[in-house]
């Protein structure tokens, strides 16, 4: 049974200049809670850090071996012999060609044979159509070409092996769809540029897609990008493939669409319909999702600024950032993401290992069915519903801050958090053995409406620096688990209402939870050793009631001072665990002067005559 605790305090009377020590004795609230009880526990939470830390690494090598067939040195290299170019002409009514392998109906031009063409010139409504071999290559080197197509795809690719679209260097492109896709064979042509092959466009040039009706860019089976200036504005979709969509170098892509930025998905091939990112500027607005894809996602290094669905302010569509159905794994570059819906969504397995992420999103920043694993970098989510959602929640480094209308960091488990119950019939609330947030480093810092940080199942602190300003009402709490809670290391402070309060279950470090009474945003807590050097000093910018602190400092049989504002409490650490989860109030005060009102909780012992002290 935990043994009730007797808080003696007293307090300054009014006017006075100095402040009466008072002393608090923490005895044991949870049984064994020292060093030997969690060693084995802290052993595995470092032993599960380093597990991480070379399953990351061990992906980014597979990773960086696979680049070598991302991109092939044709994709690379986009230099041709333009003495050995067959030349074309366009003109209204009167293309021109230097060889037979090009045949010219009217304004419709078909390639029927490998090589490399250069085209120049302007059609006003006119189609280049690529019909080779399905083992043969075609680069089209664009230079000063200007193509409108009324009722069809300005570049048709209906067979090769593999299609160049190749932008010369200085040169500025234009592709153009009039709104209306009309049948010319079987196929179903909806894109200004739609290829049923391999598609690279590639060069330094720069190339404008304008697609008043369907996509920009659209392959039927890999699309990269590796090179070159590309804006498309579309009525649907920016760029859009089946197998793959792979953009490196110093491509500049600028996109603004009607449904998604970015799609691929294969629907008929698990392992195709993915996203591979190396490098490149990407800037998208959407009013669907910005980046889609069937399967994974990988960003190695790139600036992604995207605006989904209308931004954060506009709930009117939904539009999610960066969405995988399978993995989203990220290796460094800078995200600005403003979303309506989730700014980073895997249905499966979410991984962070570097980059720089500014989050604006009516719902979740980070959301993952599965697993979210944050070892570097900087995410910085000013505006969210849900600053971090997922499964199992790992934070192994970097600088993560997050203010949310509901929940910071929310390992949620596999429940329905929407109600008190479930979608079928399940307790929402109830514990999920499957679920952790699991702090190992870093620094977290939590502004949070709802719950600062809720773990469904359990909750872990190893290490890192962690700070919570949690909610002001009474339905939430600075901290939520259902699970075990455990601190084997790190810093951490946490201030939020004292109704629903919690306390950790076992420590290896002190953690004094205390019932401040009501206190005033910009009320500065700080912790003193017996020697009066400061272990730590935080201002939170909200009003609270409660703080629970932790730090390697505090142990156990040592004598601490705790100030709240002008008023201060000794405390002496009979256990380390100090304060059970519903406040800890006071006793009988002092009358004359205004002292810090208590919650409820331990009983406390009776206070000096002449002012009030912690009311109970």
């Amino acid at each position: 049974m935990k043994k009730k605790q007797v808080w003696k305090k007293s307090f300054a009377a009014a006017g006075s200049a100095a402040l009466v020590l008072s002393m608090m004795a923490c005895a044991s609230l949870t049984g064994n809670t020292g060093a030997g009880a969690l060693q084995t526990a802290a052993q595995q939470s470092v032993q599960i850090k380093e597990t991480l830390v070379e399953s990351a690494d061990g992906i980014s090598e597979v990773l960086e071996q696979d680049v070598s067939g991302m991109f092939t040195d044709r994709d690379l290299d986009w230099s041709y012999d333009e003495s050995n170019s067959v030349r074309i002409a366009l003109a209204q009514g009167g293309s021109t060609a230097d060889s037979s392998a090009v045949l010219i109906d009217g304004n419709t031009v078909t390639i029927t044979e490998e090589g490399v063409y250069v085209v120049t010139g302007t059609l006003k409504d006119g189609q280049i159509i690529v019909n080779v071999s399905d083992t043969e290559k075609v680069q089209i080197v664009l230079a000063e070409a200007q193509i409108t197509n009324e009722t069809g795809a300005a570049v048709y690719v209906k067979q090769a092996d593999k299609v160049f679209l190749t932008l010369a260097e200085g040169t500025q492109n234009t592709l153009t769809n009039g709104g209306t896709y009309a049948a010319i064979d079987e196929n179903d042509i909806d894109a200004v540029i739609f290829s049923k092959e391999d598609l690279t466009v590639n060069g330094s040039g720069s190339l404008t897609v304008t697609a008043k009706s369907g996509h920009g860019i659209v392959s039927k089976d890999d699309l990269k990008i590796t090179g070159g200036t590309v804006s498309i504005t579309a009525q649907s979709k920016g760029l859009s493939a089946n197998d793959s969509v792979r953009i490196t170098g110093e491509t500049q892509i600028s996109i603004s669409s009607g449904t998604d930025g970015i799609h691929v998905e294969n629907a008929e091939d698990a392992e195709s319909g993915y996203l591979y990112i190396q490098s490149g500027t990407i800037r998208i607005t959407s009013a669907a999702d910005g980046i889609d894809a069937g399967s994974y996602i990988t960003i190695e290094d790139a600036e992604i600024t995207i605006q989904a669905g209308g931004g954060y302010r506009d709930a009117s569509e939904s539009g999610k950032g960066i969405k995988a159905d399978g993995a989203i794994l990220i290796y460094g570059g800078t995200y600005t993401l403003d979303t309506s819906d989730d700014a980073l969504h895997s249905n499966g397995d979410l991984y962070i290992a570097d980059g720089t992420f500014t989050i604006t999103t009516g719902d979740d920043a980070v959301h993952a069915d599965s697993s979210i694993t944050v070892a570097g970098g900087t995410l910085a989510v000013p505006v969210s519903h849900e600053g971090i959602e997922g499964l199992t929640i790992d934070i192994l480094g970097g600088t993560v801050d997050i203010t949310a209308d509901d929940d910071g960091i929310n390992a949620a488990g596999g429940n329905d958090q929407s109600g008190y119950t479930g979608m079928f019939g399940q307790d929402a609330f109830a514990q999920d053995s499957d679920s952790y947030l699991r702090i190992a480093g870093g620094t977290v810092t939590v502004d949070s409406q709802g719950d600062g940080l809720d773990a469904n199942g359990s909750l872990y602190i190893t290490g890192g620096t962690v700070t919570v300003y949690g909610p002001v009402n009474e339905g939430n709490g600075a901290l939520d688990y259902d699970g075990t809670a455990q601190i084997t290391g790190g810093t951490l402070f946490a201030s939020g209402t004292s109704g629903m309060a919690m306390n950790f279950r076992e420590a290896t470090q002190g953690s004094i939870l205390l019932n401040t009474g009501n206190q005033n945003a910009g009320t500065t807590v700080t912790v003193l050793d017996g020697d009066g050097k400061e272990i730590l000093s935080v201002t939170p910018q909200k009003a609270f009631a409660s703080v629970l602190i932790s730090a390697a400092e505090l142990k156990e049989g040592e004598t601490y001072t705790v100030r709240v504002g002008n008023t201060q409490t000794q405390i002496t650490l009979d256990s380390l665990i100090c304060g059970s989860g519903s406040g800890m109030p006071g006793g009988q005060g002092m009358p004359g002067s205004q002292g810090m009102p208590g919650g409820q909780g331990m009983t406390g012992g009776q206070g000096t005559p002449g002012g009030p002290g912690m009311r109970g």
